[in-house]
C-alpha cells in the first residue's frame, strides 16, 4: 500500500485496557464513526489526513496503527516469508531507519524477542533486494518509521505504527516523580468526572502535576500531539515528497503542483494552535512536598501551561477550595460563585507506595476534606485499594474501572451537593 496516496483504509486506534470507551468518545467527537472496537482498540476508516488528525488530537489513545497484513502464521519461518512478501520498499527508505516492536503469544516462540528480529530481517532483506541498499534499524522511536507485530496463537497482524513513541508520551513530563500517573489515564479520569474545562479544577496531592497539566491542556483546547516533535509517520517514505492533487490552504502558491504530507501536517498543527483558548478557569495544584511542586512546575513549563496553573506547597487540607464552594448568605439562600468545580485526588494505594494501615488516616482525612470544604463540587478519587476507598466514607455516584499500569483501580466520583 501507499499510505500517502491510498484514499481509504482501516485505521486502528489502540489504547490501554479500560480506556476504549473514552477513546471512542474522543474519536466520535472528532467526527468519525467507528466500524469496530474492543477493550483496547477502536477502528475507523480514513487516509492521510485522518492519520494526522488522530495522532494530533487524541488524549486517551496509545497508538494509531495502519494494518499491512493479517493472516495465518504458525512459526517464525512462516512469519519471515509473510512479512517479506510486503512492499517495504514503498514504505521505508533504503537509507532510512526503522524500529520493530511486538506483542507475541505463540507456543512455538520461547524467546519473545525473536519475532521482532525476524520481522526486522524480512524488511531489511526485501528492501536490499529491491534497492541494493538497506535501512538501519534499532530501538529509537525518535528516528524513523515504526513497525508493530501482533502475533496471537497462529494469527499474525503486521502494522505500520504511525505514532512511533506512544501517544501517552506527550513530551512534557521531564521529571516523573514517584509512581506517576500516565498522561492518557489522567485524561480519561478527567473526562470520567464530567469536567468540561469551563469550571475550576483542583488537584490536591498533585505529585508531578500530570492531572493538573492534562486539565489545562483540555481547557485550552490544545491538541496534545502539538507538544511532540516526532511521530512515526514522519519516518515513512515520501513524507517530504510532493503529492500531486493534494491541497493545503496555507500554501496556495504551490497547490497546482500538489503538497507534501509534511506541509499538510504542519498546516494542521498551525490550525490547531489558532483554535486554542487563552482564558480558562482556575486550575489549582498543591502538594505537601516542595520538591514535588518544583517538579510539577518544570513539567508544566515544558507543556506550555505553567501560567494557567496555580501551584502551592501545602498539606492537601489547606488547599484553598473555599473560594470555589457554594456560599450560603445570611438569609439562608445559596449562591454559586462558579459552575461545578472538580476536586481530583490520586493518593497512594498502599501497593507501590505507602503502608495500607497508615494510609487509612489519609483517606479518612480526604473524605472529611471533601465533605467539609467542597460543598457544591464534584469530588473524585482514584485508588487501587477498595478497603481504603471505604475509609473515605462518602456515598459515590459513579465507580469507574481503570487500570493504572498493572493495578486494577476504581475512580470514585462524589456529588458533594448531596454528601
Amino acid at each position: 500500500m501507499n499510505i500517502w496516496r491510498d484514499k481509504d483504509y482501516p485505521i486502528i486506534v489502540s489504547c490501554a485496557k479500560t480506556l476504549a470507551p473514552w477513546t471512542e468518545k474522543e474519536i466520535r467527537a472528532l467526527g468519525y464513526e467507528p466500524i469496530d472496537k474492543s477493550d483496547n482498540y477502536v477502528v475507523v476508516r480514513g487516509a492521510l489526513r485522518d492519520v494526522f488528525k488522530l495522532n494530533l488530537w487524541l488524549r486517551t489513545a496509545q497508538r494509531v496503527l495502519v494494518p499491512l497484513f493479517r493472516g495465518r502464521c504458525r512459526h517464525v519461518r512462516e512469519l519471515y516469508d509473510k512479512v517479506g512478501s510486503l512492499d517495504w520498499e514503498n514504505l521505508i527508505d533504503a537509507d532510512g531507519y526503522f524500529t520493530v516492536f511486538s506483542a507475541v503469544h505463540n507456543s512455538t516462540v520461547r524467546d519473545t524477542r525473536l519475532p521482532s528480529l525476524v520481522v526486522k530481517d524480512a524488511v531489511v532483506d526485501k528492501i536490499r533486494m529491491k534497492a541494493g541498499r538497506r535501512p538501519d534499524s534499532g530501538g529509537d522511536y525518535e528516528r524513523g518509521a515504526s513497525v508493530f507485530l501482533h502475533w496471537n496463537n497462529d494469527t499474525a497482524i503486521v502494522y505500520l505504527d504511525t505514532s512511533g513513541m506512544p501517544l501517552s508520551k506527550r513530551g512534557y513530563r521531564k521529571i516523573p516523580g514517584s509512581a506517576p500517573m500516565q498522561e492518557t489515564l489522567a485524561a480519561a479520569c478527567i473526562d470520567a468526572t464530567g469536567w468540561d474545562g469551563t469550571s475550576p479544577f483542583i488537584s490536591p496531592m498533585c505529585g508531578s502535576g500530570t492531572p493538573a497539566i492534562e486539565a489545562a491542556i483540555k481547557a485550552m483546547n490544545r491538541a496534545p500531539g502539538s507538544l511532540r516533535a516526532k511521530f512515526g509517520f514522519m519516518g515513512i517514505k515520501g513524507y517530504n515528497q510532493i503529492i500531486q492533487g493534494e491541497k493545503a490552504p496555507r500554501v496556495a502558491s504551490r497547490q497546482r503542483f500538489g503538497v507534501s504530507p509534511d506541509q499538510i501536517f504542519k498546516d494542521m498543527v498551525m490550525e490547531a494552535a489558532e483554535q486554542e483558548r487563552k482564558d480558562i478557569p482556575p486550575i489549582i495544584a498543591t502538594d505537601i512536598s516542595p520538591e514535588a511542586i518544583q517538579n510539577a512546575q518544570i513539567n508544566a513549563h515544558a507543556a506550555g501551561v505553567f501560567n494557567h496553573i496555580k501551584f502551592e506547597a501545602c498539606d492537601f487540607a489547606d488547599t484553598d477550595v473555599q473560594q470555589f464552594a457554594d456560599v450560603t448568605r445570611a438569609d439562608g439562600d445559596t449562591k454559586k460563585k462558579f459552575s461545578k468545580p472538580v476536586v481530583f485526588f490520586n493518593p497512594e494505594y498502599g501497593i507501590r507506595l505507602g503502608d495500607p494501615e497508615e494510609l487509612k488516616v489519609l483517606y479518612d482525612r480526604i473524605g472529611q476534606f471533601l465533605a467539609d470544604k467542597c460543598r457544591g463540587m464534584t469530588g473524585a478519587l482514584i485508588t487501587g485499594n477498595p478497603d481504603l476507598a471505604r475509609v473515605v466514607n462518602l456515598k459515590y455516584t459513579h465507580r469507574v474501572p481503570f487500570y493504572n499500569g498493572p493495578i486494577d483501580c476504581r475512580l470514585f466520583i462524589y456529588d458533594m451537593q448531596s454528601a
